[in-house]
């Protein structure tokens, strides 16, 4: 983590990013986006394509991103459960993070199961972040006790 650029960056990847809450596919796909940043494991936007839009529901929650740009937040909806805010997008991002725009991020923290390449994922630390650490990252990351003026 401590060779990822800063400022941030983001680019496609080929690995299969998949998003699972209460037995129903949320997300597949082949065609995600990651952004990659100094102190933090990747974050995965998917294509709105590869997600069951019909589980997720706008929210009035709005954040600004230095690199990003302004975000807008999704409520996830399965059955009778709902996450407030727990998925995130770029609609308009700047022109260097242009390859998110129309994709979607999931905090994992509160889903049932995110994974990469088939391996179960661990959350970044932290409820600010939305990081996912599989086995091609090795921290320490930022999030964690005492990293907070990293």
């Amino acid at each position: 983590m401590w060779d990822y650029p800063r400022p941030a960056i983001c680019e496609p990847t080929d690995r299969r990013i998949q998003v699972l809450h209460r037995g129903v596919e949320i997300a597949d796909s082949r065609n995600a986006w990651r952004t990659l940043e100094t102190s933090h494991p990747p974050t995965y936007y998917i294509p709105q394509s590869d997600i069951a839009m019909d589980h997720l529901q706008p929210n009035p929650r709005r954040s600004l991103c230095e690199w990003k740009g302004q975000a807008r937040y999704w409520d996830i909806v399965t059955g009778d459960t709902r996450l407030e805010a727990a998925a995130w997008s770029y609609p308009e991002p700047t022109t260097s993070f242009e390859g998110i725009r129309d994709c979607i991020a999931f905090y994992p923290d509160p889903l049932d199961e995110c994974l990469v390449d088939g391996e179960v994922i661990t959350p970044q630390p932290g409820q600010f972040y939305g990081g996912w650490i599989s086995q091609y990252e090795a921290g320490p990351f930022k999030g964690g006790p005492g990293s907070r003026f990293w």
